[in-house]
């Protein structure tokens, strides 16, 4: 079978004078947006097209089906099927979830302090079995303050429009129809007579709050805020000492605060503070004090309190630190607790708030890790929090943890059915000369059979955007790789936030080209240390992270076996010249307004993948998209695989599969999202020569 190709319809646009022709911009349709909730409006040759291309897709892994099957038994042998989480300690109950052997989805329980009786208040799988539905994205599940009513919201096409459903908790009986194209967010009032939730509009953004009285009809609903500014979304929560509701609204960079009163006695938001550019904050309140996590005159982030009647007045709390990323803290009676991020390394510090002492706690000595901590309970009083701790090669220990007398007990230790012994794998943590002579930290995990002599391939994965950190915790899925002697990298590139806030600032807007020259010099780095040589590595990078492989392999394919790219923003200056999109405007202070500004378009123009793809050879490349999803159109991925067909001069591989049945995250579902990493990882192998 011959690779599907796509037809041309020649069509140009003329932007601040530069006329950009696209043989392929004709699937892109006007009302593309309409197809995330109908699908029957999908143009029919693009539906024939990518049909075609996952028949071609399909030929390419008929010989992996036997490998694909040992991968899923693989994989799935890993995860303790039948599993528990920790509890959470509520006034009245505790709460859990599980997984069964046999279920795709958890299930959610509770257990009532006063009677001792277990409850199930969610079954996933019985629930997508009622809804007759293919996917099943779970939004939300939160439980109204006096315990009487669940909210649920559901996506069932993955196109991220959900509905909020309200159950009684006691008769089993559903409140209400409900209440369509949400973000999924659900809020409870304090009283539990109301909830709040997040509308989206016409162009899939989050723009206004309403408030829903329980068990009354839904256009009765009351409009409690409505954004203005385009690029800002907006989102409402709960304070820790349950007196506010705080409403933010902004974008990544940028935010503004409002409050409500508990009791709601007013319904109109007062501002807290006004945004300013760049400078971004985070509001509670506990007793008298509000709490404020904030950037500003702080880049890594401090934390600073007021009284309630004096909000303007701040006193600083936690100090904020050189390269270091001050963590949203953790709020008791006597304690705040708090994570750190330097060099791409995790710490956690405590502040004992009546006496000013800030110390360390020093419970793990790897230097390469990643902790996590959370509630033990919804008692401010306690002295008790949960630690989640694992590196690159130990498996996750939660730990409860006594703040008052230093102590711990393990309370959960991820299990491998299968077996594993960590003894196996050697971590290294090594660091990159960029062009610009930045150290760029990179995380390789390898079996210690593995040689060191030049030979090995490696995959190096990536993603470099809006201030996310690739963390440093264990994944059994990529035992898969590394027991057949493919190490596997983590390049902690600017774009990301590992080293500070100037680690973001320097992979965004005009700086946006360091994400790609400092992943392509973490890959020479690699080969110049005999990791690995060119034509030995595997790229790997999803959403923004297939921005970054779309650039890199047009800059380096040289250095490439193969790569995927997973749902990849690839058409990145259509995209942000199409202000109707969902994400563009509310991502101007990542990559930029090139509608507005010659100087931004050009900048986004010089590296866009699609735009920039060029007549040479390029690696092995599977791309993979979801027709429902929001945040990256399947136009973009499907224009970009047709156009390589059209310019790449070599004869190896180029898929593109599409999900038909699914959005940005894959399909949902354990067995199911375990077949895709199957059949991503036999990609990997085929094309490294590795069958079994």
């Amino acid at each position: 079978m011959k690779p599907p190709i796509l037809k041309k319809k020649r069509e140009s646009i003329k932007v601040h004078n530069t006329t950009i022709i696209d043989n392929y911009s004709w699937v892109h349709q006007k009302n593309i947006l309409d197809v995330l909730s109908n699908p029957s409006k999908l143009d029919k040759e693009v539906n024939h097209y990518l049909i075609e291309e996952n028949k071609y897709t399909d030929l390419f892994f008929l010989d992996t089906k036997k490998l694909q099957k040992k991968l899923f038994n693989e994989i799935k042998g890993r995860i303790k099927l039948a599993d528990k989480s920790v509890i959470f300690k509520d006034k009245r109950f505790l709460y859990w979830t599980k997984t069964t052997e046999k279920g795709n989805y958890s299930i959610h329980l509770r257990k009532s302090l006063t009677t001792g009786k277990d409850e199930v208040i969610w079954n996933g799988d019985k629930e997508k079995v009622r809804f007759k539905s293919t996917y099943f994205g779970v939004g939300d599940l939160s439980v109204s303050f006096n315990d009487e009513i669940l909210g649920y919201s559901l996506d069932l096409k993955g196109s991220e429009y959900y509905s909020i459903y309200l159950r009684n908790l006691k008769t089993k009986k559903e409140y209400i129809t409900p209440i369509e194209n949400t973000n999924g967010s659900i809020t409870f009032s304090y009283d539990s007579k109301y909830i709040f939730y997040t509308k989206l509009d016409k162009n899939h953004r989050s723009k206004e709050i309403y408030l829903h009285k329980i068990n009354s009809k839904k256009d009765k609903d009351k409009l409690i805020y409505r954004e203005k500014i385009d690029r800002f979304s907006v989102r409402i929560s709960t304070t820790t000492d349950e007196k506010f509701y705080v409403i933010s609204s902004g974008d990544h960079s940028t935010n503004k605060c409002y409050l409500l009163p508990a009791n709601l006695t007013s319904l109109k938001p007062k501002l807290f503070r006004d945004f300013k550019e760049n400078i971004t904050y985070s509001l509670d309140s506990w007793e008298k004090y509000f709490y404020l996590h904030t950037n500003e005159k702080a880049e890594n982030f401090k934390l600073l309190k007021s009284e309630h009647k004096k909000k303007d007045i701040f006193y600083e709390v936690i100090s904020p630190k050189k390269n270091t990323i001050i963590g949203n803290p953790l709020i008791l009676k006597k304690w705040l607790v708090w994570i750190e991020k330097e060099n791409a390394n995790f710490r956690i510090y405590v502040k004992n708030i009546k006496r000013n002492i800030v110390k360390e706690l020093k419970l793990f000595n790897d230097d390469v890790k990643h902790v996590s901590c959370s509630y033990y309970e919804k008692n401010l009083n306690s002295s008790k929090i949960y630690i989640s701790y694992s590196t690159p090669k130990s498996t996750y220990k939660t730990l409860l943890f006594n703040l008052k007398t230093n102590l711990h007990t393990i309370v959960k230790k991820q299990v491998i059915p299968s077996g594993y012994n960590e003894e196996n794998y050697i971590v290294e943590r090594v660091y990159a000369p960029s062009h610009d002579n930045k150290k760029i930290p990179i995380t390789i995990v390898r079996h210690k059979k593995t040689k060191l002599n030049g030979t090995s391939k490696i995959l190096l994965y990536g993603y470099g955007a809006y201030g996310s950190s690739i963390g440093n915790g264990f994944s059994a899925n990529k035992l898969s790789l590394l027991n057949r002697g493919i190490i596997w990298a983590n390049a902690h590139i600017r774009g990301g936030m590992e080293c500070g806030m100037n680690w973001w600032k320097d992979g965004k807007m005009l700086n946006k080209k360091n994400t790609f020259k400092d992943y392509i010099s973490c890959a020479e780095f690699l080969i110049n240390k005999k990791y690995t040589k060119s034509k030995q590595i595997i790229g790997m990078g999803g959403s923004a992270g297939g921005l970054l492989m779309g650039a890199v392999l047009n800059q380096a394919s040289e250095l490439f076996l193969a790569a995927v790219l997973a749902v990849p923003f690839v058409d990145s200056l259509t995209t942000n010249l199409d202000h109707s999109l969902p994400l563009t405007v509310g991502e101007f202070k990542e990559f930029g307004n090139a509608k507005k500004y010659k100087k931004h378009f050009e900048y986004i123009k010089s590296y866009a993948p699609y735009n920039n793809i060029k007549k040479q050879n390029y690696p092995h490349i599977f791309v993979t998209t979801s027709l429902f999803d929001n945040r990256v159109l399947y136009d973009e991925p499907t224009k970009y695989v047709a156009k390589l067909r059209q310019y790449k001069k070599d004869k190896n591989i180029l898929l593109l599969k599409t999900e038909m049945n699914a959005g940005h995250g894959g399909k949902t579902g354990r067995d199911a999202s375990i077949e895709e990493l199957a059949q991503e990882f036999s990609f990997i192998l085929k094309v490294s020569g590795i069958s079994t």
